[in-house]
């Protein structure tokens, strides 16, 4: 069985012959940008011919929007792909993570045989400074999301800013996926971009999947000052990693003037409308700041829900929790209604 990160939409589709509502994977509710789309069949013409392996002219567009050097910026496959690259390249023999997390840390740091040290997140799953003593103990490798998936917690400013320089004190290599960190409503408060060049053993993830809605393109890139760093980390999967539609997939992304906001807005305000309407049905739920929500139900919900249409993320296969604990995302609001009147005739 391959590794599931959402409701397997494809599988609901060749059992019961329609498109699920889909809850279970966090993508933009806005769908693919219409300018991405254009790029995409654009470029469509130009696949007959190896995409570039350097991603050029996209580092030099991530770059420019980050405001960092190029030779800063490394382009893969997905957040996904750079995660499994930077374990090959890095083949730590222990290393560090939050529990609950993205399971894709863990998967790619099994592959390399690494010692894992788990650090629990107590509800509601906020990181303390309780971490900083773990990383005394010098683990190659310190692993961190923000915000986290699949609790939606963000990591307080100050403190991250003190897990860094705990890390480079202990040469300890920081990875902080910010896959979700567009979703904020202050996107900048949360970033380590700043803190690059003066922390060579920082590596920040990002990636175009979920918020330009992307997931089926595959594309994402790792900032990092360690030259030498990122370039082991490339050498360590096959060439071409990005497509030529990827690419120019990328490119248009990077153009879009007006969605980035239209989504933070829609967010913003069906966040904690999704929330109220949850609670109301006597469900726990953490108060996630991204585009997603989890929450703990002692009834089982993803049956009755698949029966209904509409699929959500059962949480039992994240380290820390279990089988009453759920995670959906925020859509659009006729979606969200949809969710909570199934919910509502599933509950009560």
């Amino acid at each position: 069985m391959k590794r599931m990160h959402g409701g397997d939409p494809t599988a609901f589709v060749e059992s019961r012959g329609f498109a699920p509502l889909d809850f279970s994977a966090n993508i933009s509710p806005l769908g693919v940008p219409e300018g991405v789309r254009k790029a995409i069949a654009d470029a469509a013409p130009e696949s007959d011919r190896y995409p570039d392996p350097n991603c050029r002219a996209l580092c030099a567009a991530v770059a420019a929007r980050e405001g960092v050097p190029e030779d800063r910026v490394l382009c893969g496959g997905g957040a996904a792909d750079l995660i499994w690259r930077s374990a090959l390249a890095l083949k730590p023999k222990r290393a560090l993570l939050a529990a609950p997390c993205f399971s894709e840390y863990e998967a790619a740091l099994k592959a390399v045989e690494c010692e894992i040290l788990f650090h629990p997140l107590a509800e509601p799953f906020v990181l303390t400074e309780r971490i900083l003593p773990e990383i005394d103990r010098r683990p190659d490798l310190l692993i961190l999301c923000n915000p986290n998936n699949p609790t939606g917690r963000t990591i307080e400013p100050e403190l991250l800013r003190r897990i860094v320089r705990r890390c480079e004190e202990n040469a300890v290599r920081l990875m902080v996926d910010e896959c979700f960190l567009d979703f904020l409503d202050e996107p900048e408060r949360h970033t380590l971009k700043a803190l690059l060049e003066s922390c060579s053993h920082l590596l920040i993830l990002r990636a175009f999947t979920k918020f330009f809605g992307m997931a089926g393109v595959r594309l994402g890139y790792a900032l990092c000052a360690d030259r030498a760093f990122l370039d082991a980390v490339d050498g360590s999967g096959p060439p071409w990693s990005v497509s030529v539609p990827a690419q120019a997939a990328g490119l248009a992304a990077l153009r879009e003037r007006d969605y980035p906001e239209r989504l933070r807005s829609l967010i913003r305000t069906e966040r904690p409308r999704l929330k109220k309407e949850l609670e109301t049905l006597g469900l726990k739920v953490i108060p996630g700041e991204a585009n997603f929500l989890l929450f703990f139900c002692a009834a089982p919900l993803e049956e009755a829900l698949r029966n209904r249409g509409i699929l959500i993320r059962s949480c039992t296969d994240f380290r820390g929790l279990n089988e009453n604990w759920y995670r959906a995302a925020v859509r659009a609001p006729e979606d969200n209604a949809r969710l909570a009147a199934a919910l509502r005739e599933i509950l009560t």
